[in-house]
């Protein structure tokens, strides 16, 4: 992958533009299911994710874990506001001096995401457990985000759209 363009990666992996940004294609849903509040739903669920530098991943939340892999490219950043309220700033990447291959987004937190180098593009995966299901998705609004946390409204409206 090394020496691929995103060009060629969206290609080889028929990605699709995705809801937040980016571009991505599901590879995999369990066939088994579990009961979450007398729904059935799949155990787990994964994607491959493509993020261009000049794009970004806009703020949303969803009511699973999420865990992300890095596969190639540029580091991405992961902006993170926790249940908690604090804001975390996660560098997924190769690099393990100062990135980590896999960051774990907790159920219930917003997060974005963008790259730090503008010029570059990020391939990476996402394994959501239990599965992802759109009914979970939630886009932020920007208003009500930057009501919320006054305090990040920098990166709130770098990483929403209006």
């Amino acid at each position: 992958m090394k020496n691929k363009t995103k060009e060629e990666i969206i290609k080889i992996f028929d990605l699709q533009p995705h809801p937040e940004g980016g571009f991505y294609k599901e590879t995999y849903r369990s066939g088994e299911l579990i009961e979450i509040k007398s729904k059935p739903r799949n155990i787990s669920t994964a994607i491959f994710y493509l993020l261009e530098g000049k794009d970004y991943s806009a703020f949303h939340r969803i009511k699973s874990d999420e865990i992300w892999h890095f596969y190639s490219g540029e580091p991405l950043e992961i902006v993170e506001i926790t249940t908690e309220g604090l804001l975390k700033k996660h560098l997924l990447g190769s690099d393990y001096k100062t990135c980590k291959p896999q960051i774990i987004i907790p159920a219930g937190s917003w997060f974005g995401a963008r790259i730090p180098d503008k010029k570059g593009w990020a391939f990476v995966g996402c394994t959501v457990t239990p599965g992802f299901d759109f009914e979970d998705f939630e886009m932020a609004e920007r208003i009500d985000l930057t009501k919320k946390y006054p305090e990040f409204e920098d990166i709130i409206i770098k990483l929403t759209r209006e």
